[in-house]
């Protein structure tokens, strides 16, 4: 548990309020930390200004908490405070407004400094302002290779001279001999300014004269040194960032401190040391050259963040931050001796840190995983849609795939260019002239197989320059070994192509779907929620089993529950008699399988109701993960309930009993949903390349 603590001396942008006024402000930093990386906090507003009154107090209460967040204390005071604090007790404390402003920064002046090409040793730096956070921030840059020399800072006077008197001894620490008495001055030829002071300081004539490339990080809130279109207007070889969210580059603390306690708190560290911030910083500055998630994508209405002069530091919403973060911040806390716990299994920990919020969840894991192993080439037949090329990009950054980009050739390219989506991959127009000779060998491989059941030559040659007849015979010939298709399709036009060319595997009789649904209880597999409209009792056993050999294909041992308006006989309807006789059978013929029914779903899902109404059952005490429906209507009802009710992820539908792996989107899937599917796909290829 963290304590989050203030004085309401140094309110952002209302300055000293006082304790009381400033408690709101504190109590959205206790949630930020619980929704960033579930850390307990209590807020504690302390009415005590003068310092060392402030620390004995915080002393005193010390002991309840594994870290401090000292939080809106003016300078110099918090200074003080804080290096006290930081020596007399045995666990974190960090002033964020010092060091999260100044780990942030950190990270986006070294892709801004890289980007611009430019020798971190060498740039020139103007820090406005000399608060608590412009201290920091010049003393981080340091340990990144800034030099002292190349720094200028200023305050309300002007640039903090060493011939200015009653400097306190942190501005001391930044005082320069240098020609320059003014802000306007002290901007000649600057390579950055950090703005850390008030609204509206900079002009056009400042930002014009500083150097080629100018890195101008303007932080003050709400209204930044100058307005971000201002200044971008003002100069086209501009990096520009401001603290706003409704602008590239926010430098955000929200980025640093919650992780950076994570990872303090899961070694029990007894301080956070500057070896702990450059790595948070590290960790940092690398994210933000790593693919970025769809999810983010979406939530900043982007079509492809990408690092560059726009994107510089990753977003606050990036569900990889509780990953990277708290163990780059662990790893130094070990190293360098403040830790008293040690992390032996990092990756149990990185999964740990996913699951404390719900970021992600394992089994989605273990189908990336997975696909990680053996990647497949999965041929994309819709890949001139946005979202599908997407997906491709992603399938293919991560390593979970080989994509083939199955359509129009120029429209392919043009969204490409878009989403500079620029590694190497295969792209196939089924209609065009040049892929003659593929059409018509796929067209006498398929009428041969169709001798004697009606079909010209010239019906197979048209159905040839469909993606999805065309698609479908690249993987039944091994020019792809998987298939993915039905973004903008619909259902029945999509499967027709895929049952008449790829067919039923050996030994199956009928052809199901299931979905796959991430729930709070964990995965649970529902069937059959898209082909069989009214299953008999034999059709019904033959989807069970196709179901429960995915879920053991996925690492889950299948725990069966068949379901009906009725439970075990109470009834004689036709509907459930069928459904009896399917767990007959199996329970006759499969007697590892753990299987019962017919059950209701509330008593199969809940295993009280069960036991104390039916403690006979084969379900009592067991987590039921795979539900077979009685007919289409109960289970695609079912999903997408759950789907759009409880928010769950959906994964699916998933093809049952196909010869070779290919995979049907629902209408409209988004990215994460895409990628996901490709991943089944892969998984898929490499079971059925083993048998």
């Amino acid at each position: 548990m963290v304590a989050v603590i203030s004085n309401g001396t140094a309110v952002l942008g209302l300055g000293d309020i006082g304790p009381e006024a400033s408690k709101p402000v504190m109590e959205g930093k206790g949630l930020l930390f619980k929704i960033f990386a579930g850390i307990d906090v209590f807020d504690i507003e302390i009415d005590k200004k003068d310092p060392k009154e402030f620390i004995e107090t915080v002393k005193a209460i010390a002991p309840s908490f594994g870290g401090i967040n000292l939080e809106d204390i003016k300078s110099p005071e918090a200074f003080e405070i804080e290096s006290s604090l930081i020596k007399d007790l045995d666990i974190p404390v960090m002033h964020d407004d010092q060091h999260g402003t100044a780990i942030i920064s950190s990270a986006a002046l070294i892709n801004a400094v890289e980007l611009v090409e430019k020798k971190i040793d060498q740039i020139k730096i103007v820090i406005s302002g000399a608060g608590a956070a412009a201290i920091s921030c010049g003393r981080l840059y340091k340990s990144f290779g800034v030099k002292s020399e190349n720094i200028i800072m200023t305050d309300s006077k002007g640039v903090i001279r060493t011939d200015r008197k009653k400097l306190t001894s942190q501005k001391l620490e930044f005082a320069t001999n240098k020609d320059a008495h003014y802000l306007e001055q002290a901007l000649i030829g600057a390579d950055v300014f950090i703005g850390l002071s008030k609204a509206n300081i900079l002009n056009k004539k400042m930002i014009l004269s500083m150097a080629d490339n100018p890195i101008v990080f303007a932080l003050a809130n709400p209204d930044p040194e100058i307005k971000y279109d201002l200044a971008c207007s003002i100069r086209d070889d501009i990096i520009m960032a401001t603290g706003r969210s409704d602008h590239p580059n926010q430098v955000n603390n929200v980025l640093g401190f919650p992780f950076i306690f994570r990872g303090a708190l899961d070694v029990r560290a007894k301080k956070i040391n500057e070896e702990m911030k450059i790595s948070a910083v590290k960790a940092l500055a690398e994210l933000a050259k790593k693919p970025v998630p769809e999810q983010v994508n979406i939530a900043y209405n982007k079509r492809r963040l990408s690092f560059g002069r726009d994107y510089i530091i990753p977003k606050p919403f990036d569900p990889r931050l509780i990953e990277e973060i708290p163990i780059a911040v662990a790893k130094a806390a070990i190293k360098s001796g403040v830790a008293q716990k040690k992390i032996k299994n990092w990756d149990k920990y990185r999964i740990e840190l996913s699951e404390r919020i719900g970021n992600s969840n394992k089994i989605i894991r273990l189908i990336h995983d997975r696909s990680k192993q053996d990647p497949k080439k999965i041929v994309f037949v819709e890949a001139d849609q946005l979202n599908i090329l997407k997906g491709a990009q992603i399938v293919k950054e991560e390593g979970i795939g080989e994509p083939i980009l199955l359509g129009n050739r120029s429209i392919i390219l043009e969204l490409m260019d878009s989403i500079k989506f620029d590694q190497k991959v295969k792209i196939i127009d089924s209609r065009d002239p040049s892929n003659k000779n593929i059409r018509d060998h796929y067209t006498l491989k398929f009428l041969n197989e169709q001798i004697n059941k009606g079909i010209s030559k010239k019906e197979i040659a048209l159905n040839m320059l469909d993606r999805n007849y065309f698609g479908a015979m690249m993987v039944k010939n091994g020019d792809a070994e998987a298939m993915i298709t039905g973004f903008s399709i619909s259902y029945p036009e999509v499967i027709k192509p895929i049952i008449k060319i790829i067919g039923k595997a050996k030994g199956v009789s009928r052809i199901a779907a299931t979905n796959l649904m991430i729930t709070n209880r964990g995965p649970i597999f529902l069937s059959d929620t898209t082909l069989n409209v009214n299953p008999n009792s034999k059709e019904l056993v033959a989807i069970t089993k196709m179901t429960s050999e995915i879920v053991k294909m996925f690492g889950i041992n299948p725990i069966v529950a068949m379901l009906s308006f009725s439970n075990f006989n109470s009834s004689n309807f036709e509907e459930v008699e069928k459904v009896n006789k399917a767990v007959k059978f199996l329970k006759r013929t499969s007697p590892k399988l753990i299987i019962d029914g017919p059950v209701q779903t509330d008593f199969a899902l809940n295993n009280s109701m069960l036991k104390e109404r039916f403690p006979f059952s084969n379900l009592v005490d067991k987590n039921v993960n795979t539900l077979i429906f009685p007919n289409l209507d109960s289970a695609n009802i079912a999903y997408k309930l759950m789907k759009e009710l409880n928010n769950n992820l959906s994964i699916g539908p998933i093809l049952l009993g196909l010869a070779h792996p290919v995979h049907v989107l629902q209408l409209d899937a988004s990215v994460d949903e895409i990628v996901n599917m490709a991943a089944v796909a892969v998984i898929d290829a490499q079971k059925k390349q083993i048998k």
